[in-house]
């Protein structure tokens, strides 16, 4: 078993930055990819990011150029969002690949308001 614990959440006004944690406990060996996924409210979840354990990183088109995902897949993993948009409101999910399977941390709540 793996756990996975979200943190950084928060309020920002757009055009602002935050960051997020997720750091993994448990069975932790085996983790061979993390992942930042996203759900705004009506709407289906989406993968944000990934990095993998030897450190390659993909991101949706939506956030290329704006979201930083780096770290430690078997420690902790960060995402960085600049110049947030309005449309980046949404519940940030951390989710890990293991060699037993897939967990999911309980969330963290990003909101961009003015």
């Amino acid at each position: 078993q793996v756990q996975l614990v979200e943190s950084g959440g928060g309020l920002v006004q757009p055009g602002g930055s935050l960051r997020l944690s997720c750091a993994a406990s448990g069975s932790i060996f085996g983790i061979y990819r993390m992942g930042w996924h996203r759900q705004a409210p009506g709407k289906q979840r989406e993968l944000v990011a990934l990095i993998t354990s030897s450190g390659t990183t993909n991101y949706a088109d939506s956030v290329k150029g704006r979201f930083t995902i780096s770290g430690d897949v078997k420690n902790t993993v960060h995402l960085q969002l600049n110049s947030l948009k309005l449309e980046d409101t949404a519940v940030y999910y951390c989710a890990t690949s293991t060699l037993s399977g897939d967990y999911w941390g309980q969330g963290t709540q990003v909101t961009i308001s003015s």
